[in-house]
């Protein structure tokens, strides 16, 4: 095939620490499936004569899935895979795995490839279970006789009791992961590959192929995770990688890339409710976060001082208001939720600071999102609101679970 791309095996002149290296590699599809097939009859054509198919550039309804993407993966690492939905994670396993060829660039892989990365991928819905892993074996690269030794642990690891000689199209999503990444993870691959899927099974088995995953670290297995579960991805990956829309926005340390993938998140996740909603009587104009010293920060030690600096605008007179700070960690626990009242009289059309000083925050590494709500003296009329606007991260490597208690104080400007 004429075009610029390639998926290959390494030669001897690559070096042995690397697993598998993609250089500038794009993929591309078509949103108009009559114009999908036209584009590959023609591009078929073209190459059976020997002639470019110009897979490089776009056609109409065309559009990069992924794009210009370049990363190395060594021997043994374990690799993990953010972005949002569409991002383009799934179409890079994809074309590491071969099912798709890349459009441009290359690719270079060493080692058999162990692939988990649609649910239900390789099985005949007409065959039992037993015969689907013997089927999907034989994808995966394994001999007869190679299942036959592994089938009893296969099997065990499934965990899909009286259902193992059951037609699979009867099998839940939940059975036919459980069913896929046994004998994917069992066919003794170089590098494993792994999507979401692992998300339809139960938290006990995810647990169970958490640490066989970690087993198969610790025998030099290269792993490739793709996940929304950043607890999962910082558990086993030493290195992410963060894309959207098809590029690579960062790649490095787990947990940065993590934090970073997070703070972007809280950016833009403006509530359609706070768009929608309308000052009454105060409005929340600016949260800035500062240590002790009055330095502006967005990160900081478990034990160091937190001050939160509101600057609030009034739009008529509003006497001793109630403050409400809700607070909570990107990992779902609850630190704060406190009603107090502000000793300060507001003037129509004035602005007045407020200090919410929290004296410590034992977290482990963690960004906090901040939700701000200023009532009535009842409590029953809100005045401003401000949701998923405000954050900060905690740096620790302390490791706390549960909800948190804190000691803090209102002070007035």
């Amino acid at each position: 095939m004429k075009n610029n791309s390639t998926i290959q095996q390494f030669n001897n002149s690559t070096s042995n620490d690397v697993a598998i290296k993609v250089e500038n590699v794009s993929k591309k599809f078509c949103k108009s499936l009559k114009k999908s097939m036209f584009y590959g009859i023609k591009d078929i054509t073209k190459n059976a004569l020997g002639m470019s198919s110009n897979s490089g550039t776009l056609r109409k309804d065309e559009f990069w899935a992924v794009e210009d993407i370049s990363f190395e993966v060594k021997k043994g690492e374990t690799l993990g895979i953010i972005g949002a939905n569409g991002a383009g994670k799934t179409t890079i396993l994809k074309m590491l795995n071969g099912i798709f060829w890349p459009d441009k660039g290359k690719i270079t892989i060493k080692g058999k490839t162990g692939a988990l990365i649609a649910v239900g991928a390789g099985f005949h819905p007409m065959l039992t279970g037993r015969e689907n892993i013997y089927i999907n074996g034989a994808i995966l690269g394994m001999s007869r006789k190679e299942v036959n030794e592994k089938f009893d642990a296969i099997v065990e690891f499934a965990d899909i009791g009286d259902f193992l000689d059951t037609p699979v199209k009867f099998y839940s999503s939940g059975m036919f992961v459980r069913l896929g990444f046994s004998v994917a993870v069992h066919c003794a691959p170089d590098i494993l590959l792994v999507d979401e899927v692992l998300a339809v099974g139960d938290i006990d088995f995810q647990s169970k192929c958490f640490n066989k995953i970690g087993d198969l670290m610790e025998e030099g297995i290269t792993t490739i995770l793709v996940t929304h579960n950043l607890v999962s991805i910082k558990r086993i990956c030493g290195r992410c990688l963060w894309i959207n829309s098809g590029t690579i926005i960062e790649m490095g340390d787990t947990y940065k890339v993590c934090d970073s993938y997070q703070l972007s998140n809280l950016k833009e996740c403006k509530k359609s409710k706070d768009k929608k909603y309308k000052d009454k009587g105060l409005s929340i104009k600016e949260a800035i976060f500062k240590d002790q010293h009055g330095n502006k920060k967005v990160t900081f030690s478990p034990k160091e001082k937190i001050i939160m600096e509101l600057v609030v605008e009034s739009m008529e007179s509003v006497n001793n208001p109630l403050l409400e700070i809700k607070m909570k960690t990107s990992k779902g626990i609850k630190i704060s939720h406190t009603i107090d009242e502000i000793k300060i009289d507001f003037a129509p059309k004035t602005k007045k600071k407020i200090n919410f000083i929290i004296d410590s925050l034992p977290l482990t590494n963690d960004v906090v999102n901040v939700n701000i709500l200023l009532w009535d003296t009842e409590a029953t009329e809100l005045y401003a609101r401000r949701s998923g606007v405000y954050f900060f991260k905690i740096i620790s490597s302390k490791h706390i679970d549960g909800q948190l208690d804190i000691n803090y104080y209102i002070k007035p400007d």
